[in-house]
């Protein structure tokens, strides 16, 4: 673990940013004014973070820019933040994105602005949190704490069974965490502390409790995902909820459930992630071929879109449950890369529903006479999504399926029927919008992208072909994080734990580099 090289708390910064800037727009009248400072805020959170990237060192080992504070001492927890090579792309993948829904808003939505951005910026705090939270209680407060704007932005601003998908999102979710608490619990009574890495050297003893502490976890990172067969709240929030909540849904909350089974699930419980890796990755193929095939039926292209996350994060859990660095890795960048495939494709179909107020695909036909710089977009935002090589989708798919295909052979073969089914199921939606007769009246006077539009779409255009072309900057730098939690999986597991009486701990400095 080593210690901050910048010298001030840059995660703090870059957490409460937001929520600083969500609590100043409050004071805001002017609907403009709304508009421009929520914008401001969330690209200055994209800045801040920035330095985090360019000052990664990609060869040490543990977290980085390490933040150590008491917070409750009489029970040892902690406000304790860090990085590694596995949450940083995921904390940058917020930042980036969360500067695009807001611009994207301005002309989408016209009422209850201040509250909206509010509960936006708001929901951007929540996200990071979770994502460089290294006690379990502070995490388990920004897991449940995000669920609550994200609650309000489809409930509010959502279609017409807003209400049902913002419920349904939010129970859900809360049933995992209930478990999940409980878990967290166990840990604490083990071993009187919360804080992560000192629980991943302790751990629960192998047997039972073991597993029953890795099913708490992995439910509640299930649900999240989703994992199928819990995977039925996810498709009613999708289709209900604000282009920007289908968004940041699919660009980031989703990626907290893969991203709790690498950075919780496996090091905390490594005999039980290896005993339940055939039962998960069989839910993982379920997903990827279930999510593909309803797709391929879908007659409202975000009920599609939305699928299509199903069969996506499948793959990611199918990487993450081969136990080997290339699945792990492949797992982490195809998180990325769902993002903002994903993300881009929710952005398209809100454009698209602005002009003509449906989102089915027989409504439309023939547009790329009338929109063809938006149906150049679409193809190859598309086209990322199904794997084209030279765009990142194919980087992120190929490196899962060979980390599968080292673990187990005919996992990997069927979860390459996916990509081919992700293929027909894309590219039949795209012909049908875009090709064929322009044959509806209400389709032949279309705008074409704004330059808000464009603003909005080509920085994720361009990462595409970044990580597409020169896929080893981000690998590089989680190499050693992954290889680190191989490691962990790998060695023998502790058969005995004894219990430990909690004790309120002193104030502890932070780790000098050597630790």
């Amino acid at each position: 673990m080593t210690q901050n090289p910048l010298g001030f708390p840059l995660l703090t910064l870059i957490i409460f940013l937001p929520l600083a800037g969500a609590a100043i727009l409050l004071a805001l009248r002017d609907e403009r004014a709304q508009k421009v400072w929520a914008f401001v805020v969330a690209l200055a959170t994209f800045v801040a973070s920035l330095p985090l990237f360019v000052y990664f060192d990609a060869r040490a080992q543990g977290m980085q820019f390490v933040e150590r504070w008491p917070w409750v001492p009489e029970f040892n927890i902690q406000y304790f933040l860090g990085l590694d090579g596995i949450s940083l792309f995921l904390v940058l993948l917020t930042t980036f994105l969360s500067p695009l829904v807001v611009l994207f808003s301005w002309d989408t939505i016209r009422e209850r602005t201040r509250t909206y951005y509010f509960f936006l910026l708001a929901l951007e705090t929540g996200m990071l949190g979770v994502f460089l939270s290294l006690d379990l209680i502070l995490f388990y407060v920004f897991w449940d704490a995000m669920l609550i704007p994200m609650y309000f932005l489809i409930g509010r601003w959502g279609g017409p069974r807003r209400i049902y998908a913002a419920l349904k999102f939010f129970l859900y979710t809360a049933a995992g965490s209930a478990l999940m608490l409980v878990a967290i619990l166990v840990l604490y009574w083990q071993h009187g502390t919360f804080d992560l890495l000192v629980l991943y050297d302790k751990g629960l003893p192998a047997g039972l409790l073991q597993t029953l502490g890795f099913l708490a976890f992995a439910l509640a990172f299930a649900i999240k995902v989703p994992l199928f067969p819990f995977h039925t709240w996810l498709p009613d929030a999708h289709v209900e909820a604000p282009t920007a909540g289908s968004v940041i849904l699919a660009g980031v909350l989703l990626k907290m459930g893969t991203y709790g089974f690498l950075r919780f699930c496996l090091p905390l419980f490594p005999q039980a992630a290896r005993e339940f890796v055939p039962l998960l990755s069989i839910l993982a193929l379920v997903g990827i071929l279930y999510g593909a095939l309803v797709a391929l039926v879908q007659k409202d292209i975000k009920s599609l879109v939305a699928y299509s996350s199903v069969a996506h994060l499948g793959f990611v859990v199918l990487g993450i449950f081969a136990l080997n660095p290339q699945g792990m890795a492949g797992a982490i960048l195809q998180m990325v890369n769902h993002g903002l495939s994903t993300g881009a494709l929710f952005l398209l179909v809100g454009m698209i529903y602005e002009r003509r107020h449906t989102r089915l695909l027989s409504d439309f036909g023939g547009l790329w006479s009338v929109v063809p710089f938006y149906g150049a977009m679409l193809l190859i935002v598309m086209l990322s999504s199904v794997g084209l090589p030279g765009l990142n989708g194919f980087v992120g798919e190929f490196t899962i399926l060979a980390g599968v295909f080292q673990a187990n052979k005919a996992f990997a073969v069927i979860g390459t029927l996916g990509v081919i089914l992700a293929a027909w199921y894309l590219l039949t939606a795209f012909r049908q919008m875009m090709q064929g007769p322009l044959d509806k009246p209400a389709n032949q006077n279309l705008a074409d992208l704004t330059r808000r539009e464009w603003v909005v779409l080509v920085p994720i255009v361009v990462l595409f072909f970044v990580i597409g072309l020169f896929p080893n900057i981000f690998f590089d730098k989680m190499d050693t994080s992954v290889r680190e939690l191989h490691t962990r999986l790998t060695r023998p597991t502790v058969a005995v734990v004894t219990q430990a009486t909690p004790q309120p701990s002193p104030t502890p400095a932070l780790p000098s580099a050597k630790e």
